[in-house]
């Protein structure tokens, strides 16, 4: 794949902060920022796990969002009349429209930033997706871009240019404007009022089956099937509004019983007559009419209304008795696959494995990365730290054979550098953090003590797990929760905190539905998340359903029965010590995917399984998984050496993968070639400026009253993982902790932008970092090459260096250190690992 670069030239960076100096250079310059990192998709696969909200969208992004449309449909277009009207001049060769046209122009420039800034709240807090909505937000930028150049041109007299990018300004205006009315009214919204589009719509459904000939009568079997797939269709469509927890127009479609019932306007279903059938009807209207159903979310597929259509004229058969699940539901047991045969020099199982899907798929094996490029990956992804140049070169010049699997021993071997970077990782996936709600009221409790010395220990991870659930004093945040102040919804009392985040983060599965009413997204009900919940309770808890009590009284079990049974009578620390022994039981084998799919997609970008908290999908290699899963268990448990296992293997070194659509990292159909390109985290991008540039973080800014004694006597610097979460960390992925947070996005933003762009305490650093190398470096030759050495581990190339000197001049100044500085931060060799 060919390479895109966020900036084609160096020489571009000083470019773009010089006009930043001015307010609406800044506007134009964090655009050209934004487009940068939207440009790092293209090469590099971001991160974007399709996993539930855990909290509530906060309401004014919405608003500002929702306030998109207002802005294109009345400003940008203004730029539409503006274009007519200088028509209309040129053809009468009058001046008299001059000021009406600059009027409209400036109008519809300066406002295409905000409609861009409001499209993208728009974008990231509803729910839009697909190719429509890529093409729309590329559209809408290069038209924000096009209409600002148009502006200044217009200032600066420029009448050629200024007369071209108008008319190129309105044309984007149209493909924008067209894409983005496909993406509320539908790909068809222009051609369906056509004669020919008309007629598509009451065409006969047509599809494929793949249980039977439609020519003959189905099989006990094909019935079984048929009635799965519809039901699959249906919970993945209806449910949502008409099921259990919510029935709109008293309509059930979860229950045969409801199906054939109806609703409040009658009978929804006429076996044998699809074209009857008010279901049918509803599926198959045109999706501009109010009726059309689902109201909300992606319309059903052509195979899928066929299908419907199919099943109805087949006599709606469904049968009695049990129903199959729609939903998979992965294996609980362990199990260990025969390993593959020693093939040439992939000798590693994890190597064997991966040859064997390779082989499968038809995939070749490329050659492995450079001895820069991986002691890069290593240092980051084991310490989270940039190696020393003079690390590098020593590193490069050796030449054992064995000289990788060494180094990663070496690092595996520094426990206070290993726990402050793997810190982030747990304090995200245990809600942990230094400060937030519910810390100064004491409704939370932290454990960052025990944290830290568990990770610096390697405490065996049955051992760690077990102190999670059946914790001491020092342990004890994760299942106790956060006591909420004022009323809260029942489903976020502490008891069904502790539910939810445990089956979560040690189980890989969602309760959350569950905790509300039986989920729609999987077999869990809601008494066994009450059941569950009631573990962790001091009295039993009473079932609430959607926030309303039943009157029922919870029972008390696990969620997987065939672990064991909890004793309900017996006092809470029993039930959590019974429930502790259960999980880590070497037979859950479902406990060690999890985590070993966690630490996997940590290191490789991906999980084998995709979401990491979805663990019933299908992983692109159940036995890699499985493997990897009973070999951890067989060998103490050992979280290091797994890690090891996974560094030193070719499938590790093999170079970094990049696609175009974020969307497909969740995919089903994702095909494993290598790890996946990824952003430094907010923790590591930090650390690298600190290590290359400057330090960002004081040492006061180490929250060190919550960690073991002498904690700061073990920093090299003041380490990002350690300070309380501040603007800048937040803009660049950290989240806050009041919910558990298994995978970061490493998707660039407007944010993260404005941030490294105009952030005060980003700036402030690259400031008092050009101070001290103006004072240590005399020439403009030395500060190159070492913060290219130092930044990028490499020497900087003839024409970087010819650039670079172009910018620090004869006589480095502070300013134009500082703007080779922020150059280097934004770099892509910087800022992702390769």
């Amino acid at each position: 794949m060919k390479k895109i670069r966020y900036f084609p030239r160096l020489s571009f960076y000083p470019t773009l902060r010089l006009f930043m100096q001015n307010s609406y250079g800044r506007v134009v310059g964090l655009v050209l920022v934004t487009l940068s990192s939207q440009l790092s998709k293209a090469q590099s696969l971001e991160t974007a796990p399709l996993e539930e909200a855990a909290t509530e969208t906060f309401w004014l992004w919405q608003l500002l969002g929702r306030l998109h449309p207002l802005l294109v449909h009345f400003p940008v277009s203004l730029l539409c009349v503006a274009l007519l009207l200088e028509v209309v001049a040129w053809k009468r060769k009058s001046r008299d429209l001059k000021v009406g046209i600059r009027a409209l122009v400036l109008l519809g420039a300066f406002s295409a930033v905000p409609t861009a800034l409001f499209g993208w709240l728009l974008a990231t807090q509803e729910d839009y997706g697909g190719s429509s909505l890529e093409v729309h937000q590329w559209t809408g930028l290069a038209t924000m871009v096009l209409s600002i150049g148009t502006a200044l041109a217009l200032l600066n007299s420029y009448q050629r240019w200024y007369r071209a990018l108008l008319t190129l300004t309105v044309m984007g205006v149209m493909v924008a404007g067209h894409y983005g009315s496909s993406l509320t009214h539908g790909d068809t919204y222009l051609t369906e009022v056509l004669p020919w589009g008309k007629a598509s719509n009451s065409a006969a459904p047509t599809g494929t089956f793949t249980f039977a000939s439609t020519n003959q009568p189905l099989s006990t079997q094909q019935i079984e099937e048929l009635n799965l797939e519809l039901r699959t269709i249906l919970a993945h469509n209806c449910y949502n509004c008409h099921g259990e927890a919510k029935s709109k127009g008293d309509l059930r479609l979860d229950k045969k019983e409801f199906v054939f019932q109806g609703g409040k306007g009658g009978v929804v279903l006429v076996p044998g007559q699809p074209e009857e059938s008010e279901l049918y009807r509803r599926i198959t209207l045109p999706h501009t009419d109010k009726k059309a159903m689902p109201a909300k979310g992606k319309r059903l597929t052509e195979n899928e209304i066929a299908l419907i259509n199919f099943w109805i004229k087949q006599g709606a058969p469904w049968p009695d008795g049990a129903e199959k699940s729609i939903y998979r539901v992965a294996s609980l047991a362990p199990r260990t696959p025969e390993l593959p045969p020693v093939t040439g020099e992939l000798v590693y199982p994890i190597d064997r494995l991966v040859n064997d899907y390779f082989q499968k798929q038809g995939i070749r094996w490329g050659g492995v990365v450079n001895d820069r490029i991986y002691m890069r990956r290593v240092y980051l992804d084991v310490v989270g730290l940039l190696p020393s140049p003079e690390e590098i070169e020593t590193f490069i010049r050796d030449t054992r054979p064995d000289k990788r699997e060494v180094l990663v021993k070496t690092l595996l071997n520094r426990p206070d550098d290993y726990a402050q970077h793997w810190l982030t990782f747990w304090n995200d996936a245990l809600r942990n953090d230094y400060t937030g709600t519910g810390y100064i009221t004491g409704g939370r409790s932290n454990i960052t003590s025990w944290l830290y010395t568990s990770l610096k220990k390697n405490k065996p991870y049955n051992w760690f797990v077990k102190e999670l659930i059946s914790p001491t004093k020092e342990s004890e945040g994760f299942i106790r929760g956060i006591k909420w102040r004022g009323t809260i919804n029942a489903s976020q009392r502490t008891e069904m905190q502790a539910a939810q985040n445990v089956a979560q983060v040690l189980l890989g599965l969602n309760l959350k539905c569950a905790s509300c009413h039986d989920s729609f997204i999987s077999d869990w009900k809601l008494e066994d998340a009450y059941g569950f919940a009631n573990i962790f309770a001091d009295s039993t808890l009473e079932v609430n359903r959607c926030d309303k009590p039943t009157g029922k009284m919870a029972t008390t079990r696990i969620l997987f029965t065939e672990l064991g049974e909890i004793d309900a009578q017996a006092p809470t620390p029993e039930r959590l010590r019974q429930l502790a022994e259960y999980l880590t039981e070497p037979k859950d084998g479902r406990l060690y995917r999890t985590l070993v799919n966690r630490i996997w997609a940590q290191l490789m970008g991906r999980g084998m399984v995709e979401p990491v908290d979805v663990m019933d999908n299908i992983p692109w290699s159940q036995d890699l998984l499985d493997w990897l899963a009973s070999d951890f268990v067989a060998n103490g448990y050992d979280v290091k050496r797994l890690i090891y296992q996974i560094l030193i293997s070719k499938t590790y070194q093999l170079p970094s993968v990049g696609v175009k659509d974020a969307a497909l990292i969740a995919a089903q159909d994702y095909q494993f070639r290598g790890m996946l390109r990824r952003r430094l985290t907010a923790e590591q991008f930090a650390d690298a400026v600190s290590v290359a540039i400057q330090p960002i973080y004081g040492d006061s800014a180490v929250v060190d009253k919550v960690f073991p004694a002498n904690i700061k006597a073990t920093l090299p610097f003041p380490r990002a993982a350690l300070v309380k979460n501040d603007p800048f960390l937040t803009a660049l992925g950290r989240p806050n902790r009041e919910t558990v947070s298994t995978s970061r996005s490493s998707q660039a933003n407007l944010l993260q932008a404005l941030e490294l762009t105009n952030g005060t305490l980003f700036n402030e650093t690259l400031k008092q970092g050009a101070k001290r190398w103006k004072s240590v470096f005399k020439n403009s030759d030395e500060i190159v090459r070492e913060l290219y050495r130092k930044a990028l581990g490499r020497e900087p190339q003839s024409d970087e260096l010819a650039t670079a000197r172009k910018i620090l001049g004869s006589t480095p100044s502070e300013e134009s250190i500082q703007d080779l500085a922020w150059a280097m931060a934004l770099h892509p060799e910087f800022q992702l690992i390769f």
